[in-house]
């Protein structure tokens, strides 16, 4: 038990100090946040009352991805926080329902760069560790694919080519049975999550991290769509040991276009959950002042930790 602990507070010394070599600002974001983050299928905390027994209007944040753009928008430049998040979610043995995430932003850069910090910040991190005697895995390089070819090279398909909901699902019907494909309706984004969650992602293993970029235009979420291809969208995922890290946005920086997409989030949240949540009034202002281009990601810390060490069940309860 005491090494998990000392294991930890290592690797938090280790992000710090990289990020201090590149000479990034450590910030702190408030925990508790008007709007916890608009993700239709990330679930929040509502803190319900005061003292005084009245109905609080505050949440804890599942991100502190909006209080970040603020720092932004407000002439702060290559910025990191390190900070626990809350997710009403179901406990396992890698995840919880409060954990430690790593969130770094750059701005005046794309996503490219985020990739350049991942593989140095594995690298500087597990040199790091090894110095106060934490065993880990040797610094590795990571393995790039789109999703275009992670799907080519796994299951010999061109998942640009089915970018419909009915052909997505035909395909599935088709050629992969095995996957559990429910009867009623299904948006794209199920059908995709069903094929990808069955058949790409129990293949992200091994001792190299899998860096999944250029995303189906469905998933866009908060990033900007590319402009030689707009069926897909200029995000990443980071996987290693089989493990979800880390998901990169190139930044969406359109107001408009932000706006319309937090509807719908907004929508699909009611539509599939039955709850909303309060109008992002604060974020919606930072982008009506302007977002810079900018490039950001959120990390699981501890999941990085298992990564790096193996340790078994790295989180904190």
């Amino acid at each position: 038990m005491k090494e998990k602990h000392l294991a930890r507070i290592y690797l938090l010394e280790a992000i710090r100090e990289f990020f201090k070599t590149k000479n990034f600002l450590d910030v702190l974001t408030p925990p508790a946040v008007q709007n916890p983050g608009m993700e239709a299928h990330i679930h929040p905390y509502a803190l319900w009352k005061t003292r005084e027994n009245k109905l609080d209007d505050l949440y804890l944040h599942t991100s502190p991805e909006f209080c970040m753009k603020e720092l932004l928008s407000e002439g702060l430049e290559n910025i990191f926080t390190l900070s626990y998040v809350f997710r009403d979610e179901p406990k396992s043995e890698v995840h919880r329902r409060q954990f430690i995430m790593l969130e770094w932003y750059r701005k005046e850069v794309s996503y490219q760069q985020i990739m350049k910090d991942c593989q140095e910040l594995f690298n500087f991190c597990s040199t790091y560790l090894k110095e106060k005697g934490v065993p880990t895995v040797a610094p590795v390089e990571i393995k790039k694919y789109t999703i275009q070819e992670i799907f080519k090279k796994t299951l010999n398909i061109d998942i640009l080519n089915y970018l419909e909901t009915k052909t997505l699902r035909k395909l599935i019907e088709d050629k992969f049975p095995e996957v559990p494909l429910p009867k009623e309706k299904l948006t794209w984004d199920d059908l995709y999550f069903l094929l990808f969650l069955n058949k790409i992602e129990p293949k992200l293993i091994g001792k190299s991290p899998w860096l999944l970029f250029e995303f189906p235009h469905h998933l866009s979420a908060y990033s900007t769509l590319k402009k030689e291809d707009p069926r897909v969208c200029e995000r990443f995922e980071i996987y290693w040991q089989g493990l979800e890290l880390g998901n990169c946005f190139n930044e969406l920086t359109d107001p408009v276009e932000q706006k319309n997409r937090l509807q719908k989030q907004s929508e699909l949240k009611q539509n599939i959950y039955n709850y909303s949540l309060p109008k992002p009034t604060k974020f919606i202002a930072v982008m009506d002042k302007g977002l810079p281009t900018s490039a950001g990601i959120a990390m699981g810390v501890e999941r990085l930790l298992l990564a790096l060490t193996g340790i078994s069940n790295p989180f904190w309860d």
